[in-house]
């Protein structure tokens, strides 16, 4: 519904700020990063925006970035994560640090954020993994959907997830094709 607002900031504080468009001021929830680089009050901002509709409210959400907007989107529509816990996800990393731990299931690194278990951190990977790669957000990271691809091309040939991790992070970054991530991951891990 509201995709995009742009106008001037009204006010601001450490959970939300609202900015007045055509007369009209809306509260918009972000995330502590965000609400540092959004402008003072009276000057004019540029904001992606998420409605989240619920029985008791109409919460607005927002983001100076596009991708980490597409990125909220794909976060809260896994089971059991909410927008305030996706907001606390993306204040632990930026988005590309944050998919290279999908990637590499590093549960450790969702952890960290408040109200999110090792359970949740295990379905909330798992989910995502397979979101993100049919999700077009992924074109722009060159080389994500190889490294997911390769990953599981391993895991159907029996080796460890611990081990193939540890193989395809440790590539040099010129490698780039599936066939070629494979390859050489399987050299790395017959030597083991």
């Amino acid at each position: 519904m509201i995709s995009y607002l742009e106008g001037k900031i009204l006010d601001k504080n450490d959970k939300f700020f609202v900015i007045g468009v055509s007369g009209a001021g809306y509260k918009v929830f972000s995330r502590a990063g965000i609400l540092d680089e959004i402008p003072q009050n009276g000057q004019d901002a540029k904001i992606w925006t998420h409605l989240c509709v619920r029985e008791d409210a109409m919460d607005l959400y927002g983001f100076i970035d596009k991708e980490e907007l597409e990125f909220f989107e794909i976060l809260i529509s896994v089971s059991g994560i909410g927008p305030r816990s996706a907001l606390g996800v993306l204040e632990t990393a930026p988005v590309s640090s944050l998919k290279q731990a999908i990637v590499s299931e590093d549960e450790d690194f969702f952890t960290k954020v408040s109200g999110i278990g090792k359970k949740t951190a295990q379905r909330l990977i798992l989910e995502l993994k397979t979101k993100l790669a049919k999700n077009t957000i992924l074109e722009a990271d060159e080389g994500f959907k190889e490294m997911g691809d390769a990953f599981e091309a391993l895991a159907a040939l029996g080796y460890r997830q611990s081990d193939i991790r540890k193989v395809l992070n440790d590539l040099p970054k010129d490698i780039k094709s599936v066939e070629a991530k494979v390859k050489e991951a399987l050299k790395r891990l017959s030597r083991r």
